[in-house]
């Protein structure tokens, strides 16, 4: 079981006088003191990596087809609680519309900064063994057409709150694909219903929902943030073992490749969201 980062503390001492509606705030209040860093690992999630490009062209193929199977548009991909965007950009640079959600500005324009120097010369982070990051298949300029498949989308920041629908309504658009890593443990545990049944909305009928689940090995019974999800997802998306929820789980694995402090324990799922003839 890994040891809890020592910087968890401050975390919880930042927000045991809260009230859960002052939360959000009390984020933006962390990133405006520049003290992010008691969370961002500072690299995409290999984990996220991993997964996107074992199953690029199948799952996370990111060009929806139309019946004659030709390419027509890009898949969206939205992160909330996006932070620096990192997962955003390596999103991006896989070929997806990415979208970024953070309730802080101060957050926004890091990530924006951010994916203009990654979008010009991506790191190495952002892929993984199965995917090159030469130029030339970056950019589709290679003599092989299915090179097109790696061009970049365009990675996009939005600055706003997770549960105000304002943002996502302005937007007009249902997405592909959600990634959730430390927004739902960020999240006070009375939050959860409201949580599973915005992220429904969000998606697409059929669409995708993907969690790494962290942190696996906390107690759920102690405070947070992060609060601990063992079991969590499978119950709020699925229904548990009823299966009358929203929600499909279409895979569950244990990551070769994770951050240092979920290594051994943070599991990745694939959820389904029902078409309206399943939830009959």
């Amino acid at each position: 079981m890994p040891a809890q980062a020592p910087t968890t503390g401050r975390l919880i001492s930042h927000f045991e006088d809260r009230e859960t509606p002052d939360h959000g705030k009390a984020w933006s209040d962390l990133w405006d003191s520049g003290e992010s860093d008691l969370w961002d690992r500072g690299l995409p999630s290999p984990a996220l990596i991993d997964l996107i490009e074992e199953y690029d062209t199948t799952l996370f193929y990111p060009f929806r087809k139309t019946e004659s199977g030709e390419r027509n548009w890009r898949k969206s991909v939205l992160v909330p609680g996006c932070g620096r965007g990192y997962d955003v950009i390596a999103l991006s640079l896989h070929g997806f519309d990415a979208y970024g959600l953070e309730i802080s500005a101060t957050a926004i324009s890091e990530a924006q900064a951010l994916a203009q120097t990654e979008l010009a010369s991506p790191s190495a982070e952002n892929f993984g063994a199965r995917r090159t990051t030469s130029t030339t298949a970056l950019h589709g300029h290679g003599n092989d057409a299915e090179d097109l498949s790696l061009s970049p989308g365009t990675p996009r920041f939005l600055q706003g709150d997770f549960f105000d629908s304002s943002w996502s309504d302005a937007l007009g658009v249902q997405f592909d694909v959600v990634y959730d890593y430390t927004f739902l443990c960020a999240l006070h545990p009375s939050l959860r219903g409201r949580w599973a049944e915005r992220m429904k909305g969000l998606l697409k009928p059929g669409g995708l929902l993907v969690c790494l689940e962290f942190p696996m090995y906390k107690d759920p019974g102690l405070p947070g943030p992060p609060w601990g999800v063992n079991g969590v997802h499978w119950e709020l998306l699925a229904g548990g073992d009823s299966g009358t929820g929203a929600f499909t789980r279409k895979l569950y694995v244990r990551p070769e490749r994770t951050y240092e402090v979920g290594k051994g324990t943070d599991m990745i799922s694939v959820y389904e969201r029902k078409r309206e003839s399943e939830d009959l």
